[in-house]
């Protein structure tokens, strides 16, 4: 088995009364796409800079390629960080802010010059070299933050939510940018971000964050579509959630009927159950699926390739909010009262607790 190259273990870190990480066990392979996910206060920014060296952790290890981090500073731990905010200098040009981690590391002007023509190369930008930071674009300032980043041969690159600044269609091209520029050169990345779309365009693996804890770890298709916690299935996507008790037998008794579930689970518990807008279909139950009554519709919004229908669902003494996702072809309008069923096997099941 292929030792990991990061591993933290039981790490703590406390500001005050708060306790930004509690008990944090992660390991990230060689050469991974890792994305750090959670809402903010999660933890998730705290834990990228005691990787990078900016924090020491109050209780715990945490080690790269086998060496212990423990006291050492970011400038001669194996890492480096991309910002949001870039910290090009401006007084600088491109080639000299690419540079300046091998500046200050020794590297005579010719070789580091060299070097950071070729990171340049690399995402793109060489002909910038004599420019200054204020005559690019924020998508290219992202860039020479990039390759300045990655000039001086990091063993792992940490990204602080560094697309946040960036618009729509721009933050979107660099996702695909990261992505590929990441599976060229092979370096580990461990990216931070509050943005759902975004972990699972880029991760190998998405590691969930809430309360300084991990809720969840996994590929983003099962993080997804399989979460661990009921927290994980809300905040990596919308649901429709209602309670329920279970009668044995794979059914549950909610406020939409019985409906079935996989797996066991035994009479008289309380549960939870979660619904993503593309397990409900508008229409009666066909074979296989199960029926979840009728839908109340109030708002219908026009997303591109499909519409977003927000409704009630369930007696009108107790209503639950549910979203249902259709084709964008479909013919739907405000006040439509609708039967929906369920996808087979769609039903996402936690204890009550959660």
């Amino acid at each position: 088995m292929t030792e990991p190259l990061v591993r933290i273990a039981n790490v703590r870190k406390r500001f005050g009364r708060e306790t930004a990480l509690d008990n944090v066990s992660l390991e990230f392979a060689r050469g991974a796409f890792t994305v750090l996910l959670g809402p903010s206060g999660s933890g998730k920014t705290t834990l990228l800079n005691v990787l990078g060296g900016f924090l020491e952790p109050d209780d715990g290890e945490v080690v790269i390629d086998g060496q212990d981090m423990r006291g050492l500073p970011p400038a001669v731990r194996p890492t480096t960080t991309v910002f949001q905010d870039y910290a090009l200098f401006p007084h600088m040009t491109v080639g000299a802010n690419v540079g300046f981690g091998l500046r200050m590391r020794g590297d005579g002007r010719t070789a580091r010059d060299e070097k950071a023509r070729e990171a340049l190369k690399l995402v793109g930008l060489e002909e910038a070299f004599g420019r200054r930071p204020h005559q690019l674009s924020g998508g290219q300032r992202q860039r020479v933050a990039l390759a300045r980043a990655l000039v001086v041969e990091p063993k792992v690159l940490l990204l602080d939510e560094p697309l946040g600044a960036l618009d729509l269609k721009l933050r979107r091209q660099m996702q695909d940018e990261l992505k590929i520029l990441q599976k060229r050169i092979g370096t580990t990345f461990v990216h931070v971000t509050h943005d759902q779309e975004e972990a699972m365009a880029l991760a190998d693996t998405i590691v969930v964050m809430n309360r300084g804890r991990i809720e969840d770890a996994g590929t983003p298709e099962r993080v997804y579509a399989h979460p661990a916690s009921y927290f994980t299935a809300g905040f990596m996507g919308e649901v429709t959630s209602f309670g329920g008790e279970t009668l044995g037998g794979g059914l549950v008794a909610t406020p939409v009927g019985r409906v079935r579930i996989t797996g066991a689970a035994a009479a008289g518990q309380r549960v939870r159950l979660a619904l993503r807008p593309e397990a409900m279909t508008i229409g009666p139950a066909g074979p296989g699926s199960q029926s979840l009554g009728d839908l109340r519709v109030a708002e219908v919004v026009f997303q591109g390739a499909s519409k977003r229908i927000l409704g009630k669902l369930g007696p009108a003494s107790a209503p639950i909010p549910a979203i249902v996702r259709a084709d964008a072809a479909s013919s739907v309008s405000e006040g439509d009262v609708l039967p929906v069923s369920m996808l087979p096997g769609a039903l996402l099941v936690y204890p009550e607790a959660e």
